[in-house]
């Protein structure tokens, strides 16, 4: 069926949905809490960066794909949004127009028949697409994503260094960052971008390369053996789409902090990381909607 004219949209409602995964298999840290949880800078925790980064980019709104039992954690310092840094900076209708500056976090478990299956960061971003898709199509046209914007909690590298590309960024040709000649091909977590129609690409392949139990023979597998796509890594996944020109950022520096010796060289180099300002990453939540009328204010 061809497209109508109706159905396009105008590039000022163009949406880029980032998507950040955290469930997933856990790194070498062995700490009491989640690896996405790791301290980066002082007040500045590896899974706040990542929801800079989207900012930083350009996303319209930002889905975490992360274990239920530590969503009210991560939510305690993230809350409901936040501040677009290169709006407001540049903005001068801050004070009149506050809502235009503010970027939605939601908040996406893995489902519970993935858990322990397939539950790899590469299967948190699809998750996290297919949540943005099914959300923003109950809403509107409008609001389905045309492209997504994946950021890892990982990947340690100024966000700043995005700022004068967010319209290729948002552009209808893939973007990927690199540093020193790799990419997220090479396994790094560095972002990159993907769009709906290659979401369904990836899915396919996914499902089709796993081995859920049973080996060609039809003999059950050991449990170490079964559910393959738990350790599936996102350069696998992932490796295969984007345009053959890309839209691609080379930054000066790059840490990998994926382990416990890329944390350690991390903290140790000289690049440094400082949290935002308050009012660009803190705690923040929406206005009711509505509360309770309690008797006597009926009364």
């Amino acid at each position: 069926m061809e497209t109508t004219n109706t159905n396009i949209k105008n590039r000022a409602n163009y949406n880029l949905a980032g998507i950040i995964p955290i469930a997933g298999q856990i790194l070498d840290f062995t700490m009491p809490w989640h690896d996405s949880l790791m301290p980066i800078g002082q007040n500045y925790l590896a899974v706040e960066k990542a929801v800079f980064d989207c900012a930083v980019a350009g996303c319209d709104t930002i889905w975490l794909v992360c274990p239920k039992d530590i969503q009210p954690l991560i939510r305690y310092r993230l809350g409901d949004w936040v501040m677009d840094p290169i709006k407001y900076f540049t903005g001068v209708k801050f004070a009149k127009y506050p809502n235009h500056y503010e970027i939605p976090i939601y908040y996406c478990p893995v489902e519970p028949r993935d858990v322990d299956r397939r539950d790899s960061l590469s299967w948190s971003v699809i998750t996290g697409a297919q949540y943005a898709w099914r959300v923003g199509a109950k809403i509107s046209r409008y609001t389905t994503p045309d492209k997504y914007f994946v950021a890892f909690p990982y990947g340690m590298f100024s966000p700043y260094y995005m700022k004068d590309w967010r319209t290729k960024i948002r552009s209808d040709e893939s973007f990927l960052i690199s540093s020193e000649n790799k990419t997220y091909k090479d396994g790094e977590y560095l972002p990159f971008t993907f769009f709906p129609e290659e979401f369904l690409e990836v899915r396919k392949k996914f499902r089709k390369s796993e081995n859920k139990g049973h080996n060609a023979a039809g003999e059950r597998l050991s449990r170490e053996e079964r559910y393959t796509g738990r350790y599936f890594t996102h350069d696998f996944v992932f490796g295969d789409i984007g345009s053959e020109k890309p839209h691609e950022l080379e930054i000066p520096w790059y840490y990998n902090v994926a382990s416990w010796e890329g944390l350690k060289n991390w903290l140790g180099s000289e690049n440094k990381l400082d949290r935002p300002k308050d009012i660009i990453l803190s705690y923040n939540e929406w206005n009711s909607l509505g509360v309770n009328v309690d008797d006597k204010q009926e009364e």
